[in-house]
This record gives C-alpha cells, sequence and structure tokens, in this order.
C-alpha cells in the first residue's frame, strides 16, 4: 500500500515531471484541493479521469480517512495541491501526519515550490533561510510576527495576498529596518515578474498599485551588508 505525495507545476506545466506523471496515470483516487484545477492538468498531459476527491481546508479530517481507507485496500492514491507540494502552505500536513503514525507508507513525488524559486530569484543568501507561509494579519499582529526574525541571519520567505503587498512590506520595514528584499509575482507563468531593492523602495513601490496572482516576498536576514547604509551588498539590483 502506498501514498504518492505529488508536487504539481506552480505556474509553467512544462516543469512537471515524468515521474509525477506516472503517479498520477498510476493512481486510482486522486485527493487534491480543487477537482477542476487537478483535472484540466490531468487533461493537459492525456490522463484518463480516475476517482478524485476534493481535500482542502475544513474537510481534511473527514477526506483524509477516506484516503487512508484507500490506501490500506490497496488502491495507488496521490494526494496533491493546485500547485507545488502539498502540505506546504496548502493541505495535507494531518494526512501525511497520519500516515506517519499508522504505519502507512507514502513517496513524496518531488518537483516545482514557489518557496525555493523566489529564494533564486530574489538574488539573498541561500545559504540558511526560513519559509513561514502567510502572516497574520492585523497590524499588530504582523509586526510582532516579523519582530521574531528580526535579529536572526536567515533569509525570510513567505507568501501573501496580492492585495496586501504594500501592508505587508511595511510592517517588515516597521519590524526589521530598511533590509533588501524581493517581490516575486506569479513565478514561473506568462507574466512572472521579481522587484528587488530596500523595503523602503519596495513599499513606495507598490503602495496603491494593483498586484495580481501569487505572491511571494523574500526579506534579507539580520546582516549590515544588506541594510541600507550598511555594508556595499554584491549583485544588488533594481526590479527585474
Amino acid at each position: 500500500m502506498i501514498l504518492h505525495v505529488v508536487a504539481t507545476p506552480i505556474g509553467n506545466l512544462g516543469d512537471m515531471s515524468e515521474r509525477a506523471l506516472e503517479a498520477l496515470r498510476s493512481s486510482s483516487l486522486i485527493a487534491c484541493e480543487d477537482t477542476r484545477r487537478t483535472w484540466q492538468l490531468l487533461s493537459h498531459f492525456g490522463i484518463p479521469r480516475p476517482e478524485m476527491v476534493s481535500y482542502r481546508q475544513g474537510n481534511e479530517e473527514r477526506v483524509s480517512g477516506r484516503v487512508m481507507d484507500a490506501v490500506r485496500a490497496g488502491r495507488v492514491v496521490s494526494l496533491c495541491s493546485d500547485g507545488g507540494y502539498p502540505a506546504i502552505s496548502d493541505p495535507g500536513y494531518r494526512l501525511l501526519r497520519r500516515c506517519a503514525q499508522e504505519g502507512v507508507a507514502y513517496d513524496v513525488v518531488p518537483g516545482a515550490s514557489a518557496v525555493n524559486v523566489a529564494l533564486l530569484a530574489s538574488a539573498l543568501p541561500t545559504s540558511s533561510f526560513t519559509f513561514r507561509g502567510f502572516p497574520p494579519r492585523g497590524p499588530g499582529a504582523i509586526r510582532n510576527w516579523f519582530a521574531e526574525d528580526a535579529d536572526k541571519e536567515h533569509t525570510l520567505i513567505l507568501f501573501e495576498s496580492p492585495h496586501r503587498v504594500a501592508a505587508t512590506l511595511k510592517a517588515a520595514l516597521d519590524s526589521l529596518g530598511d533590509r533588501e528584499a524581493a517581490v516575486c509575482i506569479e513565478l514561473t507563468k506568462m507574466h512572472e515578474r521579481v522587484s528587488r531593492g530596500y523595503l523602503s523602495d519596495l513599499v513606495a513601490e507598490f503602495e496603491g498599485a494593483a498586484v495580481k496572482g501569487e505572491v511571494a516576498i523574500v526579506v534579507a536576514g539580520a546582516n549590515a551588508k544588506f541594510r541600507r547604509g550598511g555594508e556595499a551588498a554584491d549583485g544588488k539590483g533594481g526590479g527585474a
């Protein structure tokens, strides 16, 4: 019995691996965030539609039981999200945890990840980084959230909704100081955009701007080299 945990493209369908395609082709049940989105992916690659079940926030507990029953019954099952890895800021953690606790085997089929793509696109240090998902929404809560990393040297990566980009950059500036950062929009898609600069510059750029698509924000760690007025940083660039 086996469960495939399948990473799917975050935008460019050319990033779909043959191993991921084989996992989906072989599955008699696919648990996915949005069955319509996954069916579009399957159709693009000519994969016949298997049984599909929506596995999303709000029904994880109920559907996890159904998935576990299917795996125990000897069926080949795949878990995927709308893009990237299941369980990384998407549903899936509870199912994987349950598999581990109950001795049910699963394998992770690697693929595209917005976290890694954003980190490399930012041109900020890659030797040590922390991904923190989506920040809280309240002004005080998000400032405190950023403040937890204020004295740490690791690069910080987070996701944000497009209409909150400017507010989140302002909160980062208030809590972390004027550090280098990057705003990565629609990674690997046709309208991919990466804006790099100091937080104050990015706040000015995105204040009042209409942003569409998925957004990842990358912020430098607590190192004078990446702070405005500190040591000169190598390779600093503007928007790209």
